[in-house]
């Protein structure tokens, strides 16, 4: 029977820096010669079953520890990020990539980073194309929200160091009375319910001389536990948040400030959501967003969102786009993991149900959708209510949309009603719309010209030629 081999070269060099051992220390223990360790460090000898035993025995490390590491998780990524198209004439094989992601991890990681920091870069760059041609040529203002969005974008919403952190307290912390054991024991902080009187309006407030934590009685308990996640993230998730912004190409105060919140409530919702659990319910329950509310005790908003964040290498769910509107069409949180081509500033297009859906508050309806070059989209959508909580108190009412390819209806519980239903034709943008007779326009498109209506009404807002 042959003995299996590994070229293991990086990781034992790690392990031995770990060890604070040099080559001829490490080669005395295991009698064998430096220039033996030397050659497996380089990946020119291989890591024999007798040398890993040896290894383990002599420092007793566990031997899975060694041999398989974070390769399988590292190779996912490469894959995925060789499906780029930047990639498409290139031809690398399966075998070649897991074998860079065993043999040689820094060099896959630095592929990853360098791919990341890439996207991010053409994302603010099309972001401030954007905002010269919206403001005059040569302007470039400085746009922290978009900032924030392009780098979101570039990793497809995706952290899965803050997901595997939350999933290991997730089984713990599975209530707010949990929470609330876990911040006292902790870190010594008394977390209360609070009425208004003392908040003054605020969600939560952390009296850092009372040590008290001070959540809004008014809220709802979906809000609540939220609120009690994400102070838990302020407080023991400041320094991987800290590193993965500071590894961003963020120019702006403001945008990576707005980053650190965005990835604060995202380990918030990993804990009431943990990536595995929520990514099989979701698959189970085919993305029906009100039966994944139940499941999780969330909001309809807090399991459209997490429905985006599904794109952990190997273990992708279906990429979902999202966006949040007010009734005038402001957009107030965007998040892109579908290539939905909707345009950046503006709310879209009036017939889409993120709009209609106003009229028929807290139902979700489910709609096939039509883009002007023919690709076609689902859209889930339904009213969410912010503020409130008791008589007066102001609160704003916004419409919630999650959409994705039209591909993935089998795997949608709205598929069955869509199938048979004529889509609804959409533009991305008035003035990059070319459908004609259209009663919602609210602009005629560039390039056309207006037919004069002297002798006919056509009924429509702006009738043009289409020639």
């Amino acid at each position: 029977m042959a003995v299996k081999t590994l070229y293991l070269g990086p990781r034992l060099k790690k392990l031995r820096r770990e060890l604070g051992l040099t080559q001829a220390n490490m080669a005395s223990d295991l009698d064998i010669s430096a220039s033996y360790i030397a050659l497996m460090e380089r990946n020119q000898r291989p890591v024999t079953a007798e040398m890993l035993l040896k290894l383990a025995t002599t420092y007793r490390i566990d031997v899975a520890d060694l041999a398989d590491g974070d390769a399988d998780e590292t190779a996912a990524r490469l894959q995925s990020v060789l499906r780029d198209p930047l990639f498409a004439d290139i031809a690398i094989e399966p075998l070649d990539i897991e074998d860079i992601a065993t043999s040689y991890p820094g060099m896959a990681e630095a592929i990853l980073r360098l791919h990341t920091a890439f996207g991010e870069e053409q994302l603010v760059l099309a972001e401030r194309r954007d905002l010269s041609e919206e403001q005059g040529s040569g302007a470039v203002a400085s746009d922290p929200v978009g900032e924030a969005r392009a780098f979101l974008a570039a990793r497809r919403n995706c952290f899965p160091e803050l997901d595997d952190s939350a999933a290991a307290l997730a089984r713990k912390l599975d209530s707010f009375a949990a929470m609330q054991d876990h911040l006292f024991e902790q870190h010594q902080l008394e977390l209360r319910l609070t009425d208004d009187g003392l908040l003054r309006g605020a969600l939560r407030w952390h009296d850092y001389h009372r040590r008290r934590i001070h959540i809004s009685e008014r809220i709802d308990q979906a809000g609540r536990r939220f609120q009690a996640a994400l102070q838990i993230a302020i407080i023991e998730q400041e320094q991987p948040i800290a590193r993965i912004v500071s590894e961003s190409r963020l120019g702006s105060d403001d945008g990576k400030r707005l980053v650190r919140r965005a990835l604060q409530s995202y380990w918030a919702a990993a804990l009431l959501m943990p990536y595995r659990a929520f990514a099989k319910a979701a698959a189970d329950m085919r993305h029906d967003v009100e039966a994944l509310c139940s499941r999780f005790a969330v909001s309809f908003e807090q399991a459209a969102h997490r429905l985006t964040t599904l794109q952990r290498p190997g273990e992708e769910g279906v990429p979902f786009f999202f966006l949040r509107v007010d009734r005038a069409g402001n957009v107030s949180k965007r998040l892109d993991g579908a290539g939905f081509p909707f345009a950046r500033h503006g709310g879209g297009c009036p017939l889409w149900n993120v709009h209609t859906v106003f009229d028929q508050p807290n139902t979700v309806d489910a709609q096939l959708i039509e883009l002007p070059d023919g690709e076609r989209y689902v859209s889930i959508a339904r009213t969410v209510r912010g503020g409130g909580g008791a008589f007066g108190v102001p609160r704003v009412v916004r419409s919630v949309a999650i959409a994705c390819s039209a591909s993935h209806m089998d795997k949608l519980a709205y598929g069955e009603t869509l199938a048979a239903a004529e889509p609804t034709p959409i533009g991305v943008a008035c003035r990059l719309c070319h459908r004609p007779r259209c009663i919602a326009r609210s602009a005629p498109p560039m390039g056309r010209e207006i037919v004069p209506v002297r002798y006919r009404e056509s009924g429509v807002p702006f009738d043009f030629s289409m020639e």
